[in-house]
């Protein structure tokens, strides 16, 4: 068998467009089903449309500081900034980073706009205090000055410089009112930084030397422990509200997260360590113990601190040898010291990865010398963005209109080509989007559909490109299976290059812009790629099987490829050399 001459393509090779075609009718069945399975089968609308309020932070360090500004750093920011938010009771909030520095909040509409810029525009405050008492999450009828103890937690502090073992633990009868009253008088230090895990799910701590109001008790202490009584730590509002305008010399109550949905509520007493005595804290995996640690270094200053607290808490009965890392008024982690620490301090107890990496996260923030600047603040109401997103499609509605009657005109029956070239694209694109909206938080905004908009242009585009080259093909001479095949590799290349600066410019966009514009650009580069998925997948196969029926083959005159009308050249034919026949008598 004679192999095909070089230069030429096999004669099967140009024929196989069931491939393609098959490929993308797979894809197209699965993002759908994947779509319907997920239960979001409609992309998820920006504040714009919903309504809401959108804030821009800008984050900036302080001099010197300035290589804090990183990744990580921001990560952490908008973790704390999340659980700002959702303290508020907000559902569904945005929180993402954008660029370098900045971070965007976006909060669906029913929330106070002065409370989320409150909450979400001030550094975040870290603090270690000493835990006076523990309780349930719930308020208690009749508060007791004594009670059960709460369970110790299932973790330890350790000194990783010196691990001098702790003293015997002094009886626990200490009155509560009274540490509240003098908590200096009684040696009660404040927090620092050797932290131990939460009690587990199964250990939510009792009611532990509740106070209770005596006659030598002050207004304030009797304020305080009638407002650690009541406290509900189930609701949102009342988790939000709590430590609020609390000095760090005051004593307050706080709530924490045991285990995820299970919460208990503290009485804690004044800070004497702040955040930025923290000078390291990281989440690592013990390899000897086979497992997951948090790591603390404390400054010089923080040393000093850390070493007297730890040796005072260190003598006392659970739960007053404990100290509760608070971050914005909530207890993230309450453990229990067991021996005297110094400049340096592990968390060890229930941690698994994440946990462990997120405390250390937690701890290290504290230190960061970054503050946020409010860059804007904007407003939506529902009502205006509906009836911006009702405008934009009636805009894009026309748009598409134009285009198709352009191509009906123009190019009569390969306008039914371009038009459900046009309907795959337009199916991908939503269901993408309905797919990104819980995959990536991606929410289509107004200048997400503005880009949407722009593509039908773009994708049109590429159409006409490729009809273009084939009909070139025809005028000069050739039929219109050769011609859509020796089209293709010309058009194809335009096509491309095409769709490359359209999707630099969009990637450009995204990376230098901050807020909506994103929206717009993410969109545009997303249609720009689809595009190149469409013509090289369904319009060129379905251009292939067309061209073999004779409808279009023979060049109906409503086919758009008439070769009369494209003013077709005669086609070209080889002719024979012949020779004059040579005289006999010549020879």
């Amino acid at each position: 068998m004679a192999a095909p001459k070089k230069g030429r393509r096999p004669a099967g090779g140009q024929s196989r467009p069931g491939r393609a075609l098959a490929l993308i009718l797979i894809a197209m069945v699965a993002l759908t089903g994947g779509m319907f399975w997920s239960g979001h089968t409609t992309p998820r609308l920006g504040i714009d449309l919903a309504g809401g309020t959108s804030i821009t932070l800008k984050a900036k360090a302080e001099p010197g500081q300035e290589s804090a500004v990183n990744e990580t750093n921001m990560n952490t920011a908008v973790g704390i900034i999340e659980r700002r938010v959702n303290g508020l009771g907000v559902s569904e909030a945005e929180v993402q980073t954008q660029g370098r520095e900045n971070i965007i909040v976006n909060i669906p509409k029913g929330t106070n706009e002065k409370q989320a810029r409150e909450q979400v525009g001030t550094t975040a405050q870290l603090y270690f205090r000493p835990v006076l008492a523990v309780a349930a999450a719930t308020p208690e009828p009749a508060p007791t000055a004594s009670g059960s103890t709460a369970p110790k937690p299932s973790s330890s502090a350790s000194d990783k410089k010196s691990a001098t073992p702790s003293a015997t633990a002094s009886t626990q009868g200490r009155a509560l009112s009274e540490a509240l009253k003098a908590p200096n008088a009684t040696g009660t230090p404040t927090p620092t930084g050797s932290a131990s895990g939460a009690p587990k799910a199964s250990e939510t701590p009792k009611a532990s030397g509740t106070p209770q109001a005596t006659p030598s008790a002050d207004a304030a202490t009797a304020a305080l422990q009638e407002k650690f009584a009541t406290l509900n730590c189930l609701d949102p509002k009342a988790r939000a509200a709590v430590g609020q305008g609390v000095k760090p010399s005051e004593s307050t109550v706080a709530c924490g997260e045991d285990a995820p949905g299970v919460w208990s509520k503290y009485l804690l007493g004044p800070a004497e360590v702040e955040g930025r005595d923290v000078d390291d804290a990281k989440g690592v995996l013990d390899q000897q113990r086979g497992m997951w640690i948090v790591t603390m270094d404390f400054t010089e200053a923080g040393s000093k601190k850390f070493q007297s607290i730890t040796g005072k808490l260190s003598q006392q009965a659970d739960p007053q040898n404990r100290f509760a890392i608070v971050l914005d008024g909530n207890v993230v982690s309450a453990p229990s010291v067991r021996q005297t620490l110094s400049a340096s301090a592990e968390i060890s107890g229930n941690f698994n990865q994440q946990s462990a990496q997120d405390l250390g996260n937690i701890l290290s923030y504290g230190a960061l010398p970054l503050t946020f600047d409010t860059q804007s603040v904007d407003t939506v109401t529902a009502a205006l963005g509906g009836e911006q997103l009702e405008a934009g499609l009636i805009a894009g509605a026309i748009g598409l209109a134009l285009v198709v009657i352009y191509l009906v005109v123009y190019y009569r029956g390969l306008s039914f080509i371009a038009i459900l070239s046009l309907g795959v694209s337009a199916l991908l694109t939503y269901v993408i989007m309905a797919l990104l909206g819980p995959a990536i938080g991606f929410a289509l905004n107004l200048p997400a559909v503005c880009g949407a908009i722009v593509a039908i242009g773009i994708t049109a585009d590429s159409f006409i490109v490729y009809f273009e080259r084939i009909r070139d093909e025809i005028r000069e001479g050739r039929t219109l299976r050769p011609a859509v095949e020796r089209a293709w590799p010309r058009a194809r290349r335009t096509i491309l290059v095409s769709d490359f600066v359209s999707f630099l410019a969009a990637a450009v966009l995204f990376i230098v812009t901050v807020g909506k514009v994103q929206g717009f650009a993410f969109t545009l580069g997303l249609t720009t790629l689809l595009d190149v998925v469409v013509v090289f997948l369904f319009t060129k196969p379905v251009m292939t099987l067309l061209a073999r029926t004779k409808f279009f083959g023979d060049g109906h005159k409503l086919s758009g490829l008439d070769p009369k009308s494209l003013g077709a050249k005669p086609p070209l034919r080889r002719t024979r050399r012949t020779t004059a026949p040579v005289d006999p008598k010549e020879a």
